[in-house]
């Protein structure tokens, strides 16, 4: 398995409290703000319930 670098995108004001959860969660905070995260499932779960507020790009291993 590789890595992934999870960007924010937008910010996180007007969304649900579980979104923000899930933000706090993977290390971000604020827009421009990235973390390098494990491509598995429990990130991917992550991503899916903020996908309309991130970007993913995956790193070469």
């Amino acid at each position: 398995m590789g890595n992934l670098k999870v960007t924010q995108i937008r910010s996180i004001i007007k969304t649900l409290e579980v979104q923000k959860r899930t933000i706090a969660a993977m290390g971000l905070g604020r827009p421009n703000y990235h973390t390098i995260l494990p491509d598995n499932d429990q990130t991917w779960g992550m991503i899916e319930k903020v996908k309309h507020l991130v970007k993913v790009e995956k790193l070469p291993e």
